[in-house]
């Protein structure tokens, strides 16, 4: 072919030049008559396509209708509308039509005008109908890297080569004696002519034969005289080679060598396309396993957060990992296995040897590793509750421990001062006896308050043991406060004894202020109780938690009339002291020396308590409502997780009778399993919708429930594993399917089959043990003997329906092996045979008959695999197809 119309332009110039077609036309008038024979033959054997012939070529070509007939018919467009009428200058527009279409064809058209032709200049006429031959019946010619004229010569030189007489070296005297044109019809046609009867010297008699052969079998007319070419010192060479191409193109597509073509396309098909199955699983594997590399880690990473917002933050980031990040990997790694079987299934169909995945990426390499990371999965979620419960309990603690340690300080604040005193030591009697009363008071009170510095530094010792991030300040903290409480117990010792050294020298002691100090240091420790309590935050997680809260704080609130009796008591004691002090005129100095207490003080405190009552009532209730809430969500999440885990269940079940039985046909089970599907995916929004209730507990940080066994993540595993196996099943039906047509394997074969092989399934596993198969082929009636060679047998046949010795046997493998015990497929001879024929019986082939007989692609991809060839009959540029063949079925190495 042409690498432009340069080239072709050079090529259509030289050839015109070559014949110098005015001189030659004008001086031989007995090629003028072949010429015109000849193209007249070659214009009617187009044109009765279109139901016309010409008789004249001058004259019947002078209007341009039927040349633009011609022109339509041997390049399949359409010309512009002719001119119907009868004017010359409407002859001349359709020449003109039909000159531009072949000038628009990249065909430079010398000294051929429209009015030579209208005026039927047979000279003109003659040169017009040869440049349309050379465009459409020469020019496409190619063998060998030559084209056109060459090209067709080689082809010629080629055929005929075997021949004994024939040596084809031109178009014109190489052909007279007509033994080169009955050598091209018995090289393709060898059943028409008897080359071995003919002769050289008889050269009517052999361009006879092949005229009237050519025209009766091979459909091509009769385009020469026998009687012209014997009798002309030097035959026409464009009648020779107008008559030459229609034999190259009748004989151009053997059908031999086209069917041993097409079977070397459609293996050598098969093998680029296993190949591009093979190297799709490769990446896909490669990036599931690196997507499973990278986020094992990331679940893995137990590095707590310090405050409860980051902890929430990285909860919802793993809410995000599940919803948008792993659906995505489940499907690929669904459709990595079904891709894996379907690889599997057409390379046995095919007769290859089963793919082994690089190391490290096997189905079982990425399943182990998809467990890894759920594994990894689970333990960082529990990791996750676990951490955000712990927070939960130290900002709990932290807020207790603030208010205790603020009340006992504020309560401890002067007191080292007061204990310091030595007021007694110029006391009178009674001041000194106030003084004792008042310190017995104070120890008194001491003792109530080592209860809330025991719980202080019981919570800070909590607080260090939940690894609290602010533990240094709290146990600074904690630290002062005992230090001060111890330095308060000795100097209350302290100061004991020294009133009790000054108490012989007095006598005189004030009942009254002594009993309302006694008195009204416990009611004030119990109101101080009271009003902590009520002001103590809580935490609870379930209904019954809140209502014994509830109940207990009732029980508070029923005691507060016999509170308020006390108190009642204690003001009495005082208005008596007054009494008393108003009666008989005591300088008391309007104190009691024995308390600190006095009744403002009670009253503030009492009222105190009674404000903080019905504020500890709206907390509870409001508590109530939010753990209502929380029941309701759990019985919500319950009631759709209790009906979503069995309806999983029994559609698993489902799926795998469904399988195992023999209803209907494959096609039945397929579309059945289908539906199944289809169901199943339909069902996907009451899984969202349960994942929306799983989302509003873990936000109200509810951390069990009574109500359902299911959790989340049960129902997340039985979705993907119901995916999965839903995906499989269709996927073996499917591979069942491909099996059955690709062997021709019948329904009730299958049916059989499946019957023998549920027959011994005992355990409706889906697989068969190594026994229950061989006892399986035998209730098929294969011979496999209690010996040595029925083992051996038996060994073989294991080899092949459990090529990774798994010890089992499943469905697919053992249609596989039935299929192939019963059916034929292409074989590694019949490929051979088959290039045998393209490389013409020889022991090797050659890179140009390849790329003559076979595409351009599948051409090149036999010359990069195939081997040298190195036979005794070996030449240089052989190949060995030989190899090759028996490599496509994996019984060599490419």
């Amino acid at each position: 072919m042409y690498n432009n119309m340069d080239e072709y332009d050079e090529e259509i110039t030289y050839m015109h030049q070559e014949d110098d077609w005015d001189r030659d036309l004008l001086l031989d008038p007995a090629w003028e008559k072949q010429q015109r024979k000849t193209f007249t033959a070659w214009c009617n054997s187009h044109l009765r396509k279109a139901g016309t012939q010409i008789e004249n070529i001058e004259e019947d070509f002078r209007d341009g209708l039927k040349l633009m007939l011609l022109l339509e018919v041997i390049s399949g467009e359409r010309l512009a509308k002719p001119e119907r009428g009868k004017m010359r200058v409407h002859k001349i527009s359709n020449v003109n039509k039909a000159l531009d279409f072949i000038a628009g064809k990249g065909v430079k058209l010398v000294s051929i005008g429209a009015e030579e032709i209208v005026d039927g200049n047979a000279k003109m006429t003659l040169g017009m109908i040869w440049t349309i031959i050379l465009r459409f019946a020469i020019q496409d010619i190619s063998v060998e890297e030559t084209s056109a004229k060459e090209g067709l010569l080689l082809w010629c030189q080629r055929k005929t080569a075997p021949y004994k007489n024939v040596n084809i070296q031109n178009f014109h005297i190489s052909w007279k004696d007509g033994l080169g044109f009955c050598a091209l019809i018995h090289r393709h046609r060898p059943e028409l002519i008897d080359y071995g009867k003919l002769r050289k010297d008889d050269p009517m008699t052999n361009l006879n034969t092949a005229f009237d052969v050519a025209e009766k079998y091979l459909d091509i007319p009769k385009m020469l005289d026998a009687e012209d070419i014997v009798g002309t010192a030097r035959p026409d060479e464009k009648a020779i080679m107008t008559y030459v191409s229609s034999f190259y193109h009748a004989f151009s597509g053997a059908q031999k060598a086209e069917t041993a073509a097409n079977r070397i396309c459609k293996v050598l098909a098969v093998n680029q396309e296993n190949e591009q199955l093979m190297e799709d699983y490769e990446k896909l594997a490669s990036d599931l396993l690196e997507w499973i590399r990278r986020t094992i880690p990331w679940l893995e990473n137990r590095m707590p957060e310090n405050t409860m917002q980051a902890m929430q933050q990285k909860l919802e980031d793993f809410r995000d990992y599940r919803r948008l990040h792993k659906p995505p990997k489940v499907q690929e790694k669904c459709q990595l296995e079904i891709n894996f079987n379907t690889l599997q299934t057409k390379l046995r169909l095919s007769n290859r040897p089963a793919f082994m995945p690089s190391e490290g990426k096997m189905v079982s390499d990425i399943n182990n590793g998809w467990g890894n990371l759920e594994g990894a999965e689970k333990g960082y979620e529990e990791w996750l509750l676990n951490e955000i419960r712990r927070l939960e309990r130290l900002d709990h603690l932290a807020e207790k421990f603030r208010q205790k340690a603020a009340i006992h300080e504020a309560w401890t604040e002067g007191k080292e001062k007061m204990l310091q005193k030595h007021d007694f030591e110029t006391a009178s009697l009674s001041e000194i006896k106030a003084l004792l009363k008042k310190h017995e008071a104070f120890e008194s009170d001491l003792a109530a308050h080592q209860d809330r510095v025991e719980q202080i530094a019981a919570i800070a010792q909590e607080l260090n043991e939940l690894d609290y991030y602010d533990s240094p300040s709290v146990n600074a903290r904690c630290q002062r406060i005992c230090d001060q409480w111890d330095a308060l117990g000795a100097l209350t010792q302290k100061r004991s004894e020294a009133l009790q050294r000054t108490e012989k020298l007095l006598e005189t002691i004030d009942q009254l202020y002594l009993e309302f100090a006694k008195r009204a240091a416990p009611f004030n420790n119990w109101m101080e109780g009271a009003m902590e309590d009520l002001q103590d935050t809580f935490i609870v997680h379930t209904i019954e938690e809140i209502q014994g809260l509830s109940t207990a704080h009732e029980q508070f609130k029923a005691t507060l009339p016999d509170a308020d009796k006390e108190r009642q008591a204690i003001l009495g004691i005082h208005n008596e002291i007054a009494k008393i002090v108003q009666t008989y005129h005591v300088n008391m100095a309007g104190t009691n020396p024995y308390t600190t207490i006095n009744p403002q003080e009670v009253n503030a405190k009492w009222d105190k308590v009674r404000q903080l009552v019905p504020q500890r009532d709206q907390a509870l209730i409001e508590e109530h409502a939010r753990q209502q809430n929380n029941e309701r969500l759990r019985r919500q999440f319950a009631n759709q997780a209790n009906v979503i885990g069995p309806w999983i269940q029994t559609k698993m079940e489902e799926i795998g009778r469904i399988s195992m039985e023999m209803h209907g046909t494959l096609e039945d089970q397929l579309t059945h399993l289908r539906q199944y599907e289809k169901s199943i995916v339909n069902y996907k929004p009451k899984i969202d919708q349960l994942e929306g209730d799983h989302q509003l507990i873990q936000e109200a940080l509810i951390f069990d429930n009574k109500h359902t066994n299911y959790t989340m993540e049960h129902i997340r595993v039985g979705w993907e594993q119901l995916l999965t196996t839903i995906a499989r099943t269709i996927n073996e039906i499917e591979n069942q399917v491909l099996t059955r047509d690709a062997k021709g394997i019948t329904q009730e074969q299958l049916n059989e089959y499946r019957a023998s092989f549920n027959h011994f399934d005992r355990d409706h596993s889906g697989t068969l043990g190594a026994e229950e198969f061989k006892a399986c082929l035998i209730s098929l009636g294969f011979d496999i003997a209690n010996d040595a060679q029925g083992e051996n047998e038996f060994s073989r046949i294991m080899s092949i329906v459990d090529p990774n010795r798994m010890g089992i046997v499943t469905f697919q493998g053992f249609i596989d092996f039935m299929s192939r015990e019963t059916t034929d497929t292409d074989t590694a001879d019949q490929v051979t045979a088959s290039f045998k024929v393209l490389a013409g019986d020889k022991n090797y082939i050659l890179a140009d008959e390849l790329l003559r007989e076979l595409p351009p692609d599948q051409a090149e991809y036999c010359m990069a695999r195939m081997a040298p060839y190195t036979g005794p009959d070996a030449v240089p540029g052989a190949l060995d197809y030989m190899s090759f063949s028996t490599a496509l079925y994996g019984e060599s190495d490419l």
